[in-house]
């Protein structure tokens, strides 16, 4: 029987527990480690509160598609009974800036009072007086909403002015202003739908449609009473 040297069988050994032990035990503890993090990284995205971006996109997408909408209406209500490209124009232009003062001042109004509610309520109830700094964090800002309500009025606007000044045929100008207008206002429906983490398909229909309808109605009505004379 073979015998085996005292050195060849400790070195078989720790040869074994070398292969036993674990490569990098540092880099398996940073990994146990980083995984809580990642876990709570993801829960804090997954409980992201969508409700909080509720005040400025309601201000931002109400007044970009009030814009859209009631500017190419009017344009096509006045293309209706006028076929001056001039005097479309100036018409969409006036309704611009009558339309960001109206919906920037209106909407700060609106904001305004709903604040003066909430504040009243808060000193109702008497919870103002040690959670004010917590509180004032999630009260309505109504010169971020006027802001808001103004530009995106003006941004909405600016579209269908943009695609009648490029088209000097009557016809093709006011199939161009439509085209845009809906095309805009699909864009306006997908953009409020991931936002605020609803759904894209009828987030879009409706805003599309309910702008189809605006302008039908405005176009029709303008038309009867331009062959009516009135």
């Amino acid at each position: 029987m073979k015998r085996v040297c005292p050195l060849q069988l400790e070195a078989t050994l720790s040869s074994f527990s070398f292969m036993a032990s674990p490569c990098n035990p540092k880099s398996e503890n940073n990994d146990i480690e980083s995984k809580p993090n990642h876990v709570e990284e993801s829960e804090e995205n997954n409980n992201i509160d969508y409700s909080q971006r509720a005040q400025w996109l309601r201000a931002a997408l109400l007044g970009a598609n009030d814009g859209l909408v009631s500017i190419t209406s009017l344009m096509l209500g006045v293309g209706a009974v006028n076929e001056d490209i001039k005097t479309m124009l100036l018409a969409g232009f006036a309704g611009l800036i009558a339309g960001a003062c109206s919906m920037g001042i209106g909407e700060f109004v609106s904001v305004y009072t709903q604040l003066d509610i909430i504040v009243a309520q808060m000193k109702r109830e008497n919870i103002i007086s040690n959670t004010i700094d917590e509180d004032e964090k999630l009260l309505p800002n109504p010169f971020q909403a006027a802001i808001a309500s103004a530009i995106a009025f003006s941004f909405g606007a600016s579209v269908p002015l943009l695609g009648a000044a490029l088209v000097r045929d009557y016809k093709i100008r006011l199939v161009v202003v439509v085209v845009m207008a809906s095309l805009a206002l699909f864009v306006f429906g997908g953009v409020g739908a991931m936002l605020g983490k609803t759904s894209l398909k009828w987030s879009c229909f409706r805003v599309v449609v309910g702008g189809w309808m605006a302008m039908v109605i405005t176009f029709g009505f303008t038309k009867l009473v331009g062959y009516s004379s009135l």
